[in-house]
C-alpha cells in the first residue's frame, strides 16, 4: 500500500467515526492527531502497510515517550489506535491487530493541590462582605472549607439541609448517597448572616421560590461554573499562584484535617469517599508536612 492509501484509510475511519458513531468534533480532531502521529512514523520508518507486530507498536510508543509525551496522551493514543485497528479489522483491510499486546501506561497518581493556612485565610478576606455578592461568596467559601464537600454538592445545596443546632449539613454524594458532615460555627454564622441579608430579601424581591441556599443575583440556583469563576477571581486578588482548582478547597480540607491528627476513616467519611484509597492520597499530603515539622524541630537536626 501507498502512503496515500493509508491516508485515505484513515480519513475513511474518522468519516465513519463522526458519521456512523456520531463522536464530536473535538474526538474526532484528536484521533486525527493520534492516527496521523502513527502514520508518520510508518513512514519515517520505511513501512508499506499497518504495522501487525506489537515491536513495532512499542517502538512507535517508545518514540512518543522519548519526546517526553505525558501518560495520559500515551494513553489517548493507545485508545485512538485499538479503535482503529479494530475498524481495519471489520473492513477486511487487516486482520492482525497487534494491539491486543498493548497495554495501558499505569495511570501517574498526582498529588492534589492544597492551600497554606495562610493562604486560606487571605482567599477568605477577599469577598466585600458589605456587598451582597460579597456577603454570599463568603458564605461559600467558608462553607466550602469547613465541609470538604465538592462543588456539586454544595449547588444543591437546601435549606432543609442545614441544622445549625446539631453543627451538621445534610449532603447529597455521588449516586445520590446522602451523608452528614459537620459544620463549623464560623460558617454558620457566615450562612445566617448571608440568609437574612441577602437570599431572603432576594427571594422575596424575585418572586421565586427557590428552595437551594445559594442563590445567583436572580434569585436562581447557582452553576459549578459560577463558583468556579468566583474562587479562581478571589485566588487572583489573594495573589495565590498555585493551580487552583474547583476541588481545591476541598483537598485543603483534607489535608489539614489529617496534618491536626484527624483519623482517615473520619475524614473519608466527610468526604464521602466509599473507597479508603481514595482518601489515602492526602496522607501523601500531611506525610510531607510532618517531615517538614521533624526537621525544623528535632535537636539533632
Amino acid at each position: 500500500m501507498t502512503n496515500n492509501e493509508l491516508q485515505d484509510q484513515i480519513d475513511d475511519y474518522l468519516r465513519f467515526s463522526q458519521v456512523e458513531r456520531g463522536l464530536s468534533t473535538n474526538t474526532i480532531s484528536a484521533y486525527r492527531q493520534d492516527l496521523e502521529e502513527y502514520l508518520s512514523f510508518i513512514k519515517k520508518e520505511g513501512m508499506s502497510s499497518w504495522p501487525t507486530e506489537a515491536s513495532d507498536v512499542d517502538a512507535f510508543l517508545a518514540r512518543q515517550r522519548d519526546l517526553n509525551k505525558a501518560t495520559s496522551s500515551i494513553s489517548r493514543l493507545i485508545s485512538s489506535m485499538r479503535k482503529f485497528y479494530q475498524w481495519l479489522a471489520r473492513q477486511n483491510i487487516q486482520k492482525l491487530n497487534p494491539m491486543l499486546e498493548i497495554d495501558l501506561p499505569k495511570k501517574e497518581r498526582c498529588l492534589p493541590t492544597a492551600l497554606s493556612r495562610e493562604e486560606v485565610n487571605r482567599l477568605l478576606e477577599q469577598p466585600d462582605v458589605e456587598q451582597k455578592l460579597g456577603l454570599r461568596d463568603r458564605a461559600i467559601l467558608e462553607t466550602l472549607y469547613a465541609t470538604g464537600m465538592r462543588v456539586s454538592e454544595l449547588i444543591n445545596l437546601e435549606l432543609q439541609d442545614i441544622h445549625e443546632d446539631l453543627g451538621l449539613i445534610r449532603v447529597l454524594g455521588k449516586g445520590s448517597k446522602e451523608r452528614l458532615v459537620p459544620i463549623s460555627p464560623v460558617a454558620l454564622h457566615w450562612i445566617d448572616k448571608y440568609q437574612k441579608q441577602v437570599r431572603d430579601p432576594l427571594i422575596l424581591k424575585s418572586g421565586k421560590n427557590d428552595e437551594h441556599l445559594f442563590l445567583n443575583n436572580r434569585g436562581g440556583k447557582l452553576t459549578r461554573q459560577a463558583i468556579w469563576q468566583m474562587i479562581k477571581k478571589y485566588c487572583q486578588m489573594a495573589g495565590i499562584t498555585k493551580d487552583v482548582t474547583p476541588h481545591t478547597l476541598r483537598h485543603t480540607f483534607a489535608t489539614h484535617l489529617l496534618e491536626n491528627g484527624a483519623d482517615l476513616r473520619v475524614v473519608q467519611e466527610i468526604l464521602g469517599h466509599s473507597d479508603i484509597s481514595t482518601t489515602q492520597i492526602y496522607t501523601n499530603l500531611s506525610q510531607k508536612h510532618i517531615l517538614q515539622v521533624y526537621r525544623k524541630t528535632h535537636p539533632r537536626l
